[in-house]
């Protein structure tokens, strides 16, 4: 074989794994944006590495990719970042090989914006661990090589890191998707008619709503206590022609599946301008999030220019 069909054939090998790290890269990092910068760091050191004596591509990519991912979240601008309070994870339509894989319930919650938030509780190599071990199986054994730690040190990772998270989740499990959907039209149905009290019903006791203030606040925005949450939305959801300015039009509203939970998305043409996801909990609204900044909706509008959506909850907001 030919310098030229050697590379083709290696380039081929990574192509063919390329989901799967971007998958890796986008759990760890929290950015669908980060992770394709990874993904393609992981490539040059590919293509610049003797390739004859690396003996499993897949293993050696995956630690690579791994590493990388580290160095990001060790990274000075990233500390900077998530300690100042701005930083949410990016929404994701259902759908995007991005958040594969998606067979177990570990792996799905995984990728569930609420489980992406709480890692941040967790130090790097605390995710690291929690996501090679709940997301892709592999041994503590495994685990060690990857990380370059004892597999005592593996262990000991992933049990802090399932303590914390467990102790900090909000969610029983896995919610029926016919009553998620029932319950996000009953809160739109609320919001849109101003029925605080509806609302209020609808949410826990304990609910919050965070809002990213469409990219133009320095830090994210909180809201809790039921009645904080449902006055913030009742006052968001009424439509004016001044949002319908800075939005550049009237948007439809739908519904869609962002990270494998409910959310609705505000569309015009084919570009979403916004993204609120839910934390569901017993059949109440344990968590809103409002996503509106054009960076953390990149991604998510590629996808929905892909997608065949129904008919919107509402045509016209």
């Amino acid at each position: 074989m030919d310098s030229t069909a050697t590379d083709r054939f290696d380039t081929g090998v990574f192509e063919a794994g390329r989901n799967r790290l971007a998958s890796l890269a986008y759990r760890l990092l929290g950015s669908a944006a980060d992770a394709e910068d990874a993904v393609q760091d992981a490539f040059l050191q590919w293509q610049s590495a003797d390739r004859q004596r690396i003996e499993v591509p897949q293993a050696w990519l995956t630690k690579v990719v791994t590493n990388l991912c580290l160095d990001r979240l060790r990274s000075a601008r990233a500390r900077r970042e998530r300690t100042v309070g701005a930083w949410l994870p990016e929404p994701l339509l259902d759908g995007d090989p991005m958040l594969g894989p998606a067979d177990s319930f570990e792996q799905r919650e995984s990728v569930s914006l609420a489980v992406l938030t709480l890692m941040e509780r967790l130090s790097p190599l605390e995710r690291a661990v929690y996501v090679l071990r709940e997301a892709f199986s592999y041994s503590h054994a495994e685990v060690a090589e990857i990380l370059d730690i004892t597999e005592s040190a593996s262990q000991q990772h992933l049990h802090r890191a399932r303590r914390r998270i467990t102790i900090a989740r909000r969610s029983g499990g896995e919610i029926d998707p016919a009553s998620a959907r029932r319950v996000v039209e009953e809160f739109l149905a609320a919001a849109s008619s101003g029925r605080t009290e509806r609302l209020v019903a609808l949410l826990t006791d304990d609910a919050t709503a965070i809002s990213d203030g469409a990219g133009l606040a320095g830090k994210l925005v909180w809201y809790d206590t039921p009645q904080r949450v449902a006055a913030v939305v009742r006052a968001g959801f009424k439509p004016t022609p001044a949002k319908r300015r800075f939005a550049g039009g009237t948007p439809a509203i739908h519904y869609a599946l962002v990270n494998g939970g409910p959310a609705i998305v505000f569309v015009i043409g084919d570009r979403v301008i916004g993204a609120v996801t839910f934390d569901i909990t017993g059949g109440r609204i344990a968590t809103v999030r409002s996503i509106a900044a054009p960076a953390r909706l990149r991604r998510l509008t590629e996808a929905w220019r892909q997608h065949e959506p129904g008919t919107p909850l509402i045509g016209q907001w």
